[in-house]
């Protein structure tokens, strides 16, 4: 389905994503931290990225303005997921450059909607004129 960069520290979240998307017929690229992923986003390509926020070095924020800011990479989706869950931070993540935000510990159908809204957002409508004639 989509291949999507999860940029994560911590090994049983990564393995949680993974497992997550896996079961959803995406697959998981893996990056344990900011530098990593950031490399791995500008090689790969993926088609949407998973980012924590709190990450060892670079933290996620700094990551993601530098993603957006890449013309390779800044149309990129990137989901924000933090166990930090304050108002403050989701205004920071929107300020960053993140399109969404989702609090830990994960809930699969908030991810699953997040993810499949975003990559809807993301495909180009297909005008009338492409459309096969009968």
């Amino acid at each position: 389905m989509a291949k999507i960069l999860v940029i994560e520290d911590n090994p049983a979240n990564m393995k949680l994503c993974c497992l997550l998307l896996s079961n959803a017929g995406h697959e998981a690229l893996c990056a344990m931290d900011a530098e990593a992923g950031l490399t791995m986003a500008r090689t790969a390509l993926p088609d949407l990225v998973l980012m924590d926020i709190q990450l060892p070095g670079m933290d996620g924020l700094a990551a993601t303005a530098l993603l957006k800011q890449d013309p390779t990479t800044a149309a990129m989706p990137v989901i924000a997921l933090t166990a930090m869950a304050m108002k403050d931070d989701q205004k920071k993540s929107e300020v960053a450059g993140c399109d969404a935000y989702i609090a830990k510990p994960l809930r699969y159908q908030e991810l699953y909607a997040a993810i499949d809204k975003l990559l809807a957002a993301k495909k180009p409508a297909v005008a009338q004129s492409d459309l096969p004639t009968p």
